[in-house]
């Protein structure tokens, strides 16, 4: 079988995409690691509109630029734009492909999308499996390096972030993925532990600026808790592939984000949460929930481009930090 390199528009059932020998792309990542500008200027010049969210506009412009074979869209349980961004991309005849969290969250329902997505690209469950034990072997060791973020504060939120956050895809390639872990787990193991800082919980989806963990530092916090990029690393690790993507929180209720986060802050002892939106997102509203059942101080910001932070959002961060230290 040829080995066709799959981009895809969020976290899904990656272990099916190994089994069947592919190179699984996450477009997110794309899409910040290259010229993320000229991305969105692309998209909006083949008559996207400027008040469209930016991911969805850098995913168009990196799945066209990044030698695809095909595009997984993950149509429910992510961004509502998804169905549309398939069909622009089928427009530039580029195969797509469908993905779905089932909304009830119910184990047969999410059996039968695996199955239907392992049928798609001609695995079995077994392969499937093994898959799973090959980069659950990985997923443990950066369940270590998270832990090196909050208890032994030996890893910075910026590393953790970088971390997880590529574990959606673990860079197309598990191995070097696997020995650049090592590496780094070695190396933040013989540091120092880092200076005692205000620690922050970051819930949201990971953010389009480029300089906000930086940014926090310097202002005297860390972050310990990234939400949506920890469960990106599947933390924990269920034996059953079904039942791994039922306890990911992402793209389910909220009430259930709520929960996870909520035993995150009583485990990791935060201090102060910092929620992320993107504009023009639907999880816009997610976040007043969170916001409402969180007894933490809790600063809401919103991001647009793919930049460094403007003015007045430094200031907003700096007055929470002004406050709350």
């Amino acid at each position: 079988m040829k080995t066709k390199r799959i981009g895809f528009t969020t976290s899904l059932p990656v272990e099916v995409l190994y089994a069947a020998g592919h190179v699984p792309v996450d477009l997110n990542n794309i899409f910040l690691s290259q010229d993320s500008a000229k991305h969105i200027h692309d998209a909006e010049l083949r008559g996207f509109p400027r008040s469209l969210c930016s991911w969805i506009k850098g995913n168009f412009s990196a799945a066209l630029s990044s030698d695809l074979d095909e595009v997984v869209g993950i149509v429910q349980g992510d961004c509502s734009n998804s169905n549309s961004l398939l069909e622009m991309i089928a427009e530039e005849s580029m195969p797509i492909w469908r993905f779905s969290y089932p909304p009830e969250r119910e184990y047969k329902a999410m059996d039968r999308e695996i199955s239907r997505m392992e049928q798609h690209y001609g695995v079995s469950r077994k392969q499937s499996m093994e898959a799973k034990s090959w980069l659950d072997s990985i997923r443990l060791k950066l369940n270590r390096l998270d832990r090196l973020s909050y208890v032994d504060r030996k890893v910075c939120g910026r590393d953790n972030h970088l971390w997880l956050v590529n574990s959606s895809d673990f860079k197309g390639d598990p191995r070097i993925f696997e020995a650049e872990l090592d590496e780094f787990l070695y190396n933040a193991e013989h540091s120092d532990p880092l200076p005692t800082r205000i620690r922050i919980g970051y819930v949201g989806v990971p953010p389009i600026f480029r300089n906000l963990y930086d940014s926090i530092s310097e202002l005297g916090g860390d972050v310990i808790f990234n939400e949506v990029q920890r469960q990106f690393s599947m933390p924990y690790l269920c034996k059953d592939i079904v039942e791994q993507y039922l306890v990911y929180t992402y793209p389910y209720s909220v009430l259930g984000r709520l929960k996870d986060i909520r035993e995150q802050i009583a485990e990791r002892k935060l201090d102060a949460i910092i929620g992320y939106t993107q504009a023009f997102c639907h999880l816009q509203i997610d976040n007043l929930l969170l916001k409402k059942h969180i007894d933490l101080p809790f600063l809401n910001l919103e991001g647009e481009l793919p930049e460094a932070l403007d003015p007045r959002t430094i200031l907003r961060l700096e007055s929470f930090f002004e406050v709350h230290s």
